[in-house]
């Protein structure tokens, strides 16, 4: 792909230098659709970053389209808070039919505000009001969000700097094989957890991402998942699940913790449960837990009318039966087997992932950044995490093509061969 030189000076003297993506892939993008996106030149590219898994059903999917510009046209309401509305109550009803019912899920659902961070915000406020105690226990390499209580359960060092004060009430525990298998699972843990001395306070809950997306695509294996729910059960914690990445299909499931045959006690949802891209954060309780007073906890756009109608859009395209998941873990074969083929020409390099969230480790913790460089030089975007962005990070829309899946793929490891 021959590249022209955009235009970005407006970007560069007015915009922030907190701007990120926009550094790593240095075009103006003006057009998408499906699994493409367009610069204002009118180059190409593949998209394996989906919105950073906010766009699960592609860009401007057209059943979504249609129905959010019909919406639009008949005037429905746009901004709402929490007042009722006829698009909030077709939500609640398809998501309890289509996704709560089904599952067996006791949960009441909250609007906490538009993004995945107000969501886990919501989860802590709430897990300490109903135990009466501050103490969080999260994960080494977990991200939750960007303000302040989340960063406190974030393990990211630089990310957790930006704060500029102490983050306190939080607690990091070995996440799964974190200490390559050498110590059975949670042995510190609940040996800090028994004994009096050992300084811990007793924690209200414990917050987990089945699947660490930025921490380096790190999975959780079904029987840890299951180890740690039994264990918040014995020793009075709550189980928060944070599946604002990994949740609306991109390990398969629904849920990603379904595998784990586990019910949290409250979970968080954000990204693609709008289905469009569009603002929408969603925090999941078990009904005894809702404590809340009135306005106790609330936000200004915590009722996105507009993603209302595409979040039901998409559940009852998608959901309403198995078809899209039985797609995402055929798509997982190809992805897995495109990334063992891959790995298997680059000594010290490792692949890992489920459903269609997976990243290839390379030796050089220097070589994934290089890769995805070339990647956006080949026509493909795609993303680093982990600590050191030392991980290539695919995250392909579930809805892709086979044929765009492996064009995608084939362009991944060009990539990596050539950057070697």
């Amino acid at each position: 792909m021959t590249l022209t030189q955009p235009d970005l000076s407006v970007f560069t003297t007015l915009e922030s230098e907190v701007r990120s993506y926009c550094r790593s892939w240095p075009t103006v993008f003006n057009r998408a659709q499906g699994s493409r996106i367009y610069d204002e030149d009118g180059h190409e590219y593949l998209d394996f970053f989906a919105g950073a898994g906010s766009l699960n059903y592609g860009h401007n999917n057209p059943v979504l389209k249609r129905t959010l510009l019909d919406y639009l046209e008949h005037d429905g309401v746009t901004h709402g808070l929490d007042m009722s509305t006829t698009a909030k109550r077709a939500f609640l009803e398809y998501f309890q039919n289509t996704v709560l019912r089904p599952r067996d899920l006791p949960y009441k659902v909250m609007f906490p505000g538009p993004t995945g961070t107000n969501a886990v915000e919501a989860a802590l406020k709430l897990a300490r009001k109903v135990k009466g105690r501050e103490s969080i226990v999260s994960f080494t390499n977990a991200f939750h969000g960007m303000s302040l209580g989340s960063l406190a359960v974030t393990g990211n060092a630089f990310k957790r700097a930006g704060a500029g004060i102490p983050l306190v009430h939080g607690t990091p525990m070995p996440f799964d094989n974190y200490l390559d298998g050498r110590t059975p699972d949670f042995i510190w843990f609940e040996r800090l957890l028994e004994d009096q001395g050992s300084g811990l306070n007793q924690p209200a809950a414990v917050i987990v991402e089945t699947v660490q997306g930025e921490g380096g695509i790190n999975v959780a294996r079904a029987e840890w998942l299951h180890a740690l729910a039994q264990l918040c059960r014995r020793h009075d914690m709550l189980l928060i699940v944070d599946d604002i990445q990994m949740g609306c299909g991109r390990t398969g499931a629904f849920f990603s913790f379904e595998e784990a045959g586990i019910t949290p006690d409250i979970v968080t949802v954000s990204k693609s449960i709008s289905g469009y891209g569009l603002p929408m954060s969603l925090c999941l309780f078990r009904a005894e837990l809702d404590v809340w007073e009135p306005g106790e906890h609330n936000g200004t756009f915590r009722g996105n009318n507009p993603a209302f109608v595409t979040a039901t859009a998409a559940l009852n395209t998608y959901w309403s039966d198995d078809t899209l998941e039985r797609q995402t873990l055929a798509h997982a074969q190809t992805i897995e087997a495109a990334l063992h083929d891959t790995a298997a020409h680059r000594s010290g390099s490792a692949y890992r992932g489920r459903g269609m969230a997976w990243g290839l480790e390379l030796a050089d913790p220097w070589h994934a950044g290089r890769a995805a460089r070339r990647a956006f030089e080949l026509g493909l975007l795609v993303e680093t995490s982990g600590a050191h962005d030392e991980v290539l990070k695919l995250l392909p829309p579930l809805t892709i093509t086979t044929d765009d899946l492996d064009e995608g793929l084939r362009t991944v490891q060009r990539a990596v061969y050539e950057t070697a």
